[in-house]
């Protein structure tokens, strides 16, 4: 899968939302590219998508690396059904359980939202912008590929300046 890095149109009718993929079980690169195949099935536009990133697992200790990406997508759903969307394909993919309380675990694939538009918000479900993204070079190493210049609306700070912020 090559990247694609475009900009979405300025008054594109839709909210563009951002997805975070990961995975580390199964042949990670076919699970990202069937995840993002599974994405364009459940009617999200995906109109750019990150090169994939091999990391280390974070939070845990596991043999199996990571690899990463971010798509951005135009979306009629609202945040709370492109959650529902999201969570389904986890499901159908043989993803049984999330991450709690800090504990995290192998999986064959992570499907996590990182911004819708630039909306704030925060709900016992959903939190957006993704509550940890400007920690992890994981998620802003790829997003940097496809939107260098997007700036995070609880920050203010753009992708590009986050990432260059994190320890080497």
């Amino acid at each position: 899968m090559s990247v694609s890095r475009s900009a979405p149109p300025a008054s594109s009718p839709m909210p563009t939302a951002y997805i975070a993929l990961g995975s580390n079980l199964d042949n990670p690169r076919q699970q990202l590219i069937e995840a993002i195949r599974r994405m364009r099935i459940a009617g999200l536009q995906v109109y750019s998508i990150a090169p994939f990133v091999e990391t280390r697992p974070v939070g845990f200790a596991s043999e199996h690396l990571f690899l990463n990406s971010v798509v951005a997508v135009h979306t009629t759903a609202t945040p709370a059904e492109l959650l529902a969307q999201l969570q389904a394909i986890e499901r159908e993919m043989g993803r049984r359980h999330k991450s709690h309380d800090g504990i995290y675990s192998d999986r064959v694939i992570d499907l996590d939202i990182l911004l819708y538009d630039q909306r704030v918000i925060t709900t016992p479900e959903l939190t957006i912008p993704h509550p940890r993204m400007c920690e992890r070079a994981f998620v802003l190493q790829p997003l940097s590929y496809i939107a260098p210049e997007l700036t995070i609306p609880t920050t203010g700070t753009t992708v590009a300046q986050l990432l260059g912020a994190l320890p080497v």
